[in-house]
């Protein structure tokens, strides 16, 4: 039978969840400290309890050494001659030599300072146990109480330890109460001074992970595999989910029948919104469905190294692919270990335009070359900064409509005139003559082709009239020469006068128009 010490060690170390030997030696080794206080002795000493009769014993040993070995430390060590001298001649060498001590003496400030050795260790044995117990259940789901509220931080009770959960780790939709039962995922356990610190959570994805699990037997079961979570606690969590069997919809299997499964979820976390997506092994093929409830119109990897896609979507789904703040896209990101670059069609229209433009050097035609326009309204696009017909081609009517001056006849007629710059007529409208620059030179090469056929024809000398004749050809072709050379200069005059009138005519008539419309 054990004695009553035994017994009192027993029960503690089952209230502290910690081995009874762990005390038995917590006790021997403050008696031991008491009793070398006590007699104030640097010899080694060692303590030993009786677990049927209670006695704690106390003794000094040295240990012997043989003749031919030197003696290092007096103290604790003692020659084989002097031992068999003392102790009898069965002494041999590397035996101990113990001494008891009288352990009675002892008085009540010894018997504290075990206390609190005895304290101490079990103090330090019960925080080794604790972190034993924990350290390498890291990411698993445990059940727990909530114990008490400090500030915004909640104590879990794990059962064997107490846990903290800060605010951060906290869903914003949740609330809990005194005593209430929680599903909280094990984060990390830390040494520290006072004693292991055990971190737990409810806003990573391990907890929707588990929930999964206990509400979808095609998980648990491994037919269903999650292959990726993304969440932000509080607000939404995507799951990408991938079937083994051909026959199960992964999606499917995770909603149940009239959503039953996910809503049990849902209400597990204080209605935070799940997104069920199913896995796909082609990236672009996973970003359209991971971007949902957006509607994609195309995805390309811009760089594969670096991982980086480029989704395009519609105007009207741009908002809706970024959500509220990006979260929408954040999360597809984090669901797909990707980083993605979401542009609608005009934003990328524009940046292809910027590209070739860059690419052909850049616009640089005056927009003084549309002549049609008429001095007034080139001096009010002008002074709005629009110095390139390029420019005012790419400019909005709504744009053009915020410079002053500009009213919807005169908006009309800067489109007229810029489709008019770049060849383009409406049917019905008629295109320009060409210029009298070159109806004149058509006329000059006509005039020239005539006085060659004139100087060469006459040229067929016979007999005696050849000198005359050639006399006569020269004569003329010394003519022929000067006079062209004066219709070349004075017969395109009117032609060209002319041209330049009835060209000029339009304009001269705009001029008046937008003189009175701008009056």
């Amino acid at each position: 039978m054990s004695s009553a010490l035994y017994q009192t060690i027993e029960m503690l170390s089952r209230e502290k969840n910690i081995d009874p030997e762990i005390v038995v030696h917590a006790v021997e080794e403050a008696i031991v400290l008491a009793t070398r206080k006590y007699y104030k002795s640097q010899q080694t000493m060692r303590g030993e309890l009786n677990k049927e009769t209670g006695e704690i014993v106390v003794y000094a040993f040295k240990t012997v050494i043989a003749p031919d070995e030197e003696l290092a430390d007096p103290i604790n060590q003692i020659p084989l001659v002097e031992a068999q001298a003392e102790h009898g001649a069965e002494i041999e060498p590397g035996m101990e030599i113990r001494t008891y001590l009288d352990t009675r003496p002892l008085g009540r400030i010894a018997a504290q300072l075990a206390k609190q050795v005895i304290f101490q260790k079990v103090r330090d044995a019960e925080r080794d146990t604790v972190f034993n117990e924990y350290a390498h259940r890291e990411k698993e789901v445990l059940s727990a109480t909530v114990k008490r509220i400090e500030g915004p931080d909640l104590v879990i009770d794990l059962g064997k330890a107490e846990a903290r959960m800060p605010r951060r780790e906290q869903s914003r939709l949740e609330s809990f109460s005194v005593g209430e039962r929680i599903r909280v995922v094990l984060q990390k356990v830390d040494r520290t001074a006072k004693g292991p610190q055990v971190l737990v959570s409810r806003a990573v994805p391990e907890l929707v992970q588990n929930l999964f699990q206990s509400e979808v037997p095609e998980i648990y079961d491994n037919t269903v595999v999650i292959r990726a979570i993304a969440r932000e606690a509080g607000e939404r969590t995507k799951i990408a989910v991938m079937s083994r069997d051909k026959d199960v919809d992964p999606v499917g299997a995770c909603v149940g029948m009239k959503g039953m499964r996910v809503q049990s979820i849902i209400r597990e976390l204080r209605g935070e919104k799940i997104d069920i997506i199913e896995y796909s092994e082609e990236i672009t093929t996973f970003a359209e469905k991971a971007l949902q409830p957006a509607k994609v119109s195309r995805v390309s990897i811009v760089d594969l190294e670096n991982k980086q896609l480029e989704v395009i979507v519609d105007d009207t789904q741009l908002s809706l692919a970024i959500g509220k703040k990006g979260q929408n896209v954040r999360l597809a990101a984090k669901l797909l270990g990707w980083k993605i670059d979401i542009k609608s069609e005009e934003e990328k229209r524009q940046e292809v335009e910027q590209q070739m433009s860059s690419f052909s050097g850049g616009p640089s035609t005056p927009i003084e070359q549309v002549t049609e326009l008429g001095d007034s309204i080139l001096q009010k696009l002008i002074t709005a900064g629009v110095t390139t017909v390029e420019a005012l081609a790419d400019m909005t009517p709504e744009q053009l409509e915020e410079i002053p001056g500009i009213g919807e006849k005169t908006l009309e007629r800067i489109g007229v005139a810029v489709r008019h710059y770049f060849g383009e007529y409406a049917e019905g409208e008629v295109r320009p003559e060409p210029p009298a620059a070159e109806s004149a030179a058509t006329l000059s090469d006509a005039i020239e082709g005539d006085t060659a056929t004139a100087v060469e024809s006459p040229a067929d000398p016979v007999g005696d009239a050849a000198e005359i004749t050639d006399a006569a050809v020269q004569n003329s072709a010394e003519t022929a020469t000067e006079e062209p050379a004066d219709a070349i200069e004075t017969t395109p005059e009117p032609v060209a006068e002319g041209a330049k009138e009835n060209k000029l005519a339009p304009a001269e008539t705009n001029k008046n128009e937008t003189g009175s419309e701008d009056a």
